[in-house]
């Protein structure tokens, strides 16, 4: 199971249940009318509180136990969202179509009493109290805006956005009223102060940077860290008697790092109670006795991105070429099908297709045409090659034909994808076998093109005649994918045979996990690259860093900050810009929905589908499953009577 990115995504960190992003959309937004293709936002198995059992362990597999539980350090990950969700202040919580919701167990009510300036009133609920006995407090906003506004480089944060727009903090007319003052418009203010952690841990640099490392003594909520074992691999929550809402129906919740490929065994043996699968085990889960699974899209994407830096892709045209040369209905379906999921595409890069208020501004780039894509790539300069001499070693692309490989199994890459109609003779030659009721496309093997594999787990996919230039260069792509992703890989491999079709040589560089992002995407070793985004709660703010255009450091390098395509362009930094300060939701929604046009004509990067949130539980747990946008309430959580 391939981990998303620690990236720009606030809310509640990044993520956190099951693979649950604490995410929201700008309210005031429209709702896709395409709700044939919309699964349900939610799979969990409800029960009321009454009729959940009281006391009782239950052990979740989580990836990782984290480095830190501060997750606005940068060493942060999913399980460090998940811990906090379960032991510290969320103001906002997050409903299953991803609008924010306020916690009354922590909030009364929160308001904007005045625009010029920007002025947020928040009346706490007065029976909040940390763990210490200490109520919730403005002195706590203070800590937490000092330590992150950026003004302190000897707080270690790893992100300031909305913290550095923040004027002042104070009381209010009382304590348990707090009133922020902003120094410009924030529309996104709701994403501010969750999780909200105690002064004991912002309020000093030091406690800031090492005192919530693998403890925190402080805390807020339902539960409270009990331990944290890197060597065990658990980290074991307990039960807080001072938490004045509902009471935990747990009397201890145990986060257990348990690798993707034996969790279906953790299951069967009762190791584990709940637990995210990936689509190469859901087959065998279902089979046994006791469990069930639940599925819902994932509050995260899968996407294509083009390093528009350096290399044929600096060229709009042919990134526009690439965009339109790719079936992305036939790779989502062969990904969601599988997993009884609608097989929709993602058709916007700041609002997820389960989100409220999403609209496809694919069309901006075009849809697949892959006669338009070789009129771009022909208008750019690439014109029609000879045909392509054999690779020495080359293997057909595909499996035998009528012999489909599933999503998700070790088996799946090398499987070559239907394709796309309109393709010319000198694109690879195959005939599409249909879809055969699984979700899975099988294809004829390849005659003209084929995959060269070796053991440095690298390949080239050669179409029948490959595109040059005048200079008499071929028009060659250098593919990045994650060694450990079965999924990417299977995708990877469609996607190039595709790009075959229109005369693109693709070479496959499989990279281990540790060192995909650092050694290649952020250092812009890559042509194409293929990996998870997460969803976000708050698209205009959060997707600046992302999209926005790089800037040129003194050293003649790029400053990219988490735009890996080096693509950009001064309008969509304004669009971004605008929708972050305007107040006006509706008005923000659709600046936001401007900028995304822009982006998909940049084609910079190409989002495919939103992944399968797979999570397999006991038939006794209640009240956990597949959460998609939906924050978890973990008091509710437990064991049915």
């Amino acid at each position: 199971m391939h981990r998303t990115p620690r990236a720009r995504r606030r809310a509640a960190g990044a993520a956190a249940a099951a693979g649950v992003l604490a995410a929201a959309a700008l309210a005031g937004c429209s709702p896709s009318s395409d709700a044939d293709h919309v699964p349900a936002a939610v799979d969990v198995a409800s029960a009321s509180r009454g009729a959940v059992k009281d006391g009782g362990t239950l052990r979740w597999a989580v990836d990782d136990i984290p480095g830190t539980l501060n997750t606005f350090q940068a060493a942060a990950d999913q399980e460090t969202s998940q811990i906090a969700a379960a032991t510290l202040p969320s103001l906002f919580t997050v409903d299953g179509e991803g609008r924010p919701q306020r916690d009354g167990d922590f909030l009364q009510s929160a308001k904007v009493t005045s625009t010029k300036p920007q002025k947020v009133v928040y009346q706490l609920n007065p029976k909040a109290v940390w763990s210490n006995g200490r109520p919730l407090s403005a002195a706590d906003f203070t800590a937490q805006w000092q330590a992150l506004s950026g003004a302190n480089a000897s707080f270690w944060s790893a992100h300031n956005a909305g913290y550095d727009r923040i004027a002042s903090v104070r009381q209010g007319k009382d304590a348990h009223e707090v009133e922020v003052t902003f120094k410009e418009p924030t529309a996104d203010w709701q994403s501010l102060f969750t999780p909200l952690y105690p002064k004991e841990v912002t309020g000093t640099p030091d406690a800031f940077n090492d005192s919530a490392r693998d403890s925190l003594k402080v805390s807020a909520g339902p539960f409270a860290v009990q331990s944290v074992d890197t060597s065990a691999g658990t980290a074991t929550l307990a039960r807080d008697p001072k938490w004045w809402g509902d009471r935990a129906k747990l009397s201890h919740l145990v986060f257990t790092a348990v690798p993707a490929a034996k969790r279906a065994a953790a299951l069967a043996d009762g190791t584990v109670d709940v637990a995210r699968i990936d689509t190469s085990a859901q087959s065998r889960v279902e089979g046994e006795r006791g469990i069930r699974v639940h599925r819902t899209l994932d509050p995260s994407y899968t996407q294509l991105t083009l390093n528009g830096a350096s290399g044929p892709l600096t060229d709009q045209r042919v990134r526009q070429a690439v965009a339109r040369a790719i079936d992305r209905q036939a790779i989502a379906t062969y990904v969601l099908k599988p997993a009884g999921l609608p097989a929709s595409t993602l058709g916007n890069h700041l609002v997820l297709g389960s989100q409220y208020g999403y609209r496809d501004d694919s069309s901006a780039v075009g849809g697949t045409d892959v006669k338009s894509a070789q009129a771009l790539l022909a208008d750019a300069g690439w014109q029609q090659g000879h045909a392509a001499q054999a690779t020495p070693g080359a293997k057909a692309a595909g499996p035998e034909p009528g012999k489909p490989v599933p999503s998700g199994s070790a088996s799946a890459s090398g499987t070559a994808s239907a394709s796309p109609s309109g393709s010319a003779s000198a694109a690879p030659s195959r005939s599409a076998a249909g879809d055969d009721g699984d979700g899975t496309e099988a294809a004829d093997a390849t005659q003209s093109a084929g995959t060269a594999q070796a053991a440095d787990q690298q390949a080239i996919v050669q179409p029948a005649a490959v595109r040059m230039n005048k200079a008499g260069h071929p028009l060659a792509l250098r593919f990045v994918l994650p060694q450990d992703s079965p999924t990417l890989d299977a995708v990877g491999d469609r996607i190039a045979h595709m790009l075959a079709a229109v005369g693109v040589r693709t070479e496959i560089d499989k990279v281990s996990d540790d060192s995909f992002f650092h050694d290649h995407i952020a250092s812009g070793d890559f042509d194409l690259a293929l990996y998870d985004w997460p969803g976000s709660a708050y698209p205009a703010s959060d997707a600046r860093p992302v999209y926005g255009k790089p800037v040129p450091a003194a050293d003649g390098s790029l400053t990219v900050r988490e735009n890996y395509s080096r693509v950009g362009t001064d309008r969509i930094d304004q669009l971004l810009d605008q929708a972050g300060d305007e107040l006006d939701q509706s008005r923000a929604q659709d600046l936001t929905a401007q900028a995304d046009e822009r982006i998909w004509a940049e084609a910079g990067s190409l989002p495919l589908y939103q992944p399968p949130q797979l999570v397999a539980t006991r038939t006794s747990v209640a009240n956990a499953g597949a959460f998609g946008f939906l924050t978890p309430r973990y008091q509710d959580i437990g064991f049915r009577k």
